[in-house]
């Protein structure tokens, strides 16, 4: 009988389980990949993911952004620069096996290759099956991606979805050292950007799922107007990414979820990374705590805590982000003004990848605030349509 199982040992996972072990439980850590392994993801990490991860994941660090540029469908690129930088850039195979490394050096068995295939309850605690196998916890963290076992088990539902598609592009003493790109799409709510590693260019797109073909082709038009049609691709590769709604439920009896298995990410930007870590530790705290308690009241109390904390400390800014979404999909005219061009918008949206401020800043700008609240009512009385100046 372990006290902790976690299920995925991405940021979310590995942070469950780093702090759960901390608070003194036997943790078990598991994956269905082997480690390391290639993950697609921007890599940005913001000020409010450097706050919540271990100090030796910060070797990961291949790039610090001072630079960045904001454009409208190909046009109207603003380039600005900020005097420190304020988002760093890893790739996920080394990020995330050096949050690996980190729980394990806190007393974690890490198990990849394990695939779970199913969960079931009873008064004692919980049994997670595996291929030929069957492990037992008190308490289970899912960690394990929004199409997961754990999400599945705990009934999450998701208020939107987006296909991402990305290239990593061989570029070994590439021009854009410390610049990150951004690029407000023509289609509704599609943005692009280009983030330099060491060696490499990350590029991506991303837009709400069902127009995949106009995604591919959103992907191909930004990297010729980037100049890199031509380069050599390391690896290309999709995504699906989706959050939660405001009902969606983050536990069901002793299994508790975090990160995409929660869908806990912000819908503007579709930054994740910070949510899962954030997610993560207070799952963790709260499974040790659920994990040593005497009697089933206090357990409840335990993993009820996670619960509150997720809905007081992160889901506002979910809300907040949908919000901005809604501004990006039906106005992104307004929402590139905003940032490129002004200088408020210019300083909230550093200070928002420098854990500074949160979208809510963003969304309490009276102009932003007043198209969301117009968007949003205009959106519920004309629902097909989707115009925007």
């Amino acid at each position: 009988m372990w006290d902790v199982i976690v299920v995925g040992a991405g940021p979310a996972g590995s942070s469950a389980a780093r702090v759960a072990a901390g608070a003194g439980s036997r943790v078990l850590l598991l994956d269905r990949a082997r480690f390391p392994r290639y993950k697609t993801c921007g890599g940005g990490i913001t000020g409010f993911s450097l706050h919540a991860m271990p100090d030796s994941a910060r070797a990961a660090f291949e790039a610090e952004i001072t630079h960045f540029g904001l454009s409208r469908a190909g046009r109207d690129r603003v380039m600005l620069h900020a005097d420190e930088p304020f988002l760093g850039m890893v790739q996920r195979e080394s990020f995330d096996q050096l949050l690996v490394d980190a729980a394990v050096a806190a007393g974690v068995v890490f198990r990849d290759g394990a695939a779970v295939r199913g969960l079931a309850e009873d008064d004692d605690g919980v049994t997670v099956r595996l291929e030929g196998e069957e492990l037992r916890a008190r308490v289970v963290i899912g960690a394990d991606g929004s199409n997961g076992r754990t999400s599945g088990y705990v009934g999450v539902e998701f208020a939107g979805s987006d296909l991402g598609l990305e290239v990593e592009l061989a570029a070994s003493g590439h021009d854009w050292q410390g610049t990150a790109l951004f690029d407000w799409g023509a289609d509704r709510g599609a943005y692009a950007w280009l983030f330099p590693k060491r060696d490499t260019l990350t590029i991506g797109v991303i837009q709400r799922i069902g127009l995949p073909d106009a995604t591919r082709a959103y992907l191909e038009l930004w990297l010729r107007q980037l100049g890199l049609a031509g380069a050599t691709r390391v690896h290309e590769s999709g995504h699906l990414t989706r959050w939660r709604s405001r009902r969606s439920p983050l536990r069901r009896g002793c299994v508790l979820v975090a990160g995409e298995a929660a869908g806990l990410l912000e819908p503007w930007t579709r930054e994740g990374i910070s949510f899962a870590l954030r997610s993560g530790a207070l799952a963790g705290r709260a499974a040790a705590g659920a994990a040593a308690a005497s009697h089933s009241r206090e357990r409840n109390v335990a993993l009820d805590n996670y619960v509150d904390a997720v809905r007081r400390d992160l889901a506002p800014q979910i809300q907040s982000g949908a919000a901005m979404l809604t501004v990006l999909e039906r106005a992104p005219w307004l929402l590139h003004r905003l940032l490129a061009h002004t200088r408020l918008g210019r300083r909230a949206f550093v200070a928002l990848c420098r854990g500074s401020a949160r979208v809510a800043g963003l969304v309490d700008a009276p102009v932003v605030r007043f198209a969301a609240q117009a968007l949003g009512r205009r959106a519920e009385r004309h629902p097909g349509d989707v115009r925007a100046r």
